[in-house]
């Protein structure tokens, strides 16, 4: 079974609600299986630590998630154009992985959400991607034969799916970006699948 990591940080939920239609169009693939993760919040204050374990939602990330995965789809809301703190944080500790090669020559997708329309989606996206490919994975995005890209008013890029939390009331994903999201899952599913000889 061809096991993808779904890794997202998200604040008030809409990054959460795309990961969990990443997940969806992961679990349509024949031979695949999704593994949803979050990372702890950043923070200053060091006299009472984070749990080890979130109160709520999915586990915490490890490295060896990171390394017993088939394909990872990593999702983070946007911060000024760029990936939120804690993802960033997280990937910053992977430089074992990177040095041993540990993702080398696996797929990988990334998916954002914004307050406003023109929020820095597409570079917060570019942003997520660099370290991926310093890290050897092949990068998989959202081609214009998908007609939900064309047709969307909302979030999606070719980079990968988005969503504009502010054109929503409570940030419901538009049907578009529902279904652009768990097309990236797929995608990336259906890749890791192939490289990893399941199918």
């Amino acid at each position: 079974m061809a096991e993808i990591l779904v890794l997202f940080y998200s604040r008030k939920g809409s990054t959460a609600e795309l990961a969990r239609q990443v997940c969806r169009g992961i679990e349509s693939v024949t031979g695949a299986k999704a593994r949803l993760r979050t990372v702890p919040q950043v923070t200053t204050v060091i006299e009472q630590p984070q749990p080890p374990v979130p109160s709520e939602g999915p586990p915490f990330a490890t490295h060896d998630d990171l390394r017993e995965c088939h394909g990872l789809v990593m999702g983070s809301p946007t911060r000024f154009g760029n990936m939120a703190a804690p993802i960033k944080y997280f990937l910053d500790g992977t430089s074992g992985l990177w040095a041993s090669g540990a993702l080398a020559g696996k797929p990988a997708g990334v998916f954002t959400s914004t307050q406003t329309m023109h929020g820095g989606q597409e570079t917060t996206l570019m942003s997520m991607m660099m370290p991926l490919l310093h890290h050897g994975m092949f990068i998989v995005g959202l081609p214009y034969t998908e007609p939900a890209l064309t047709h969307t008013r909302s979030g999606g890029s070719p980079y990968g799916a988005s969503h504009v939390a502010g054109l929503s009331p409570q940030g419901k994903l538009t049907d578009d970006e529902r279904l652009l999201a768990s097309l990236l899952g797929k995608r990336v599913a259906e890749l890791a699948v192939r490289l990893s000889g399941e199918n």
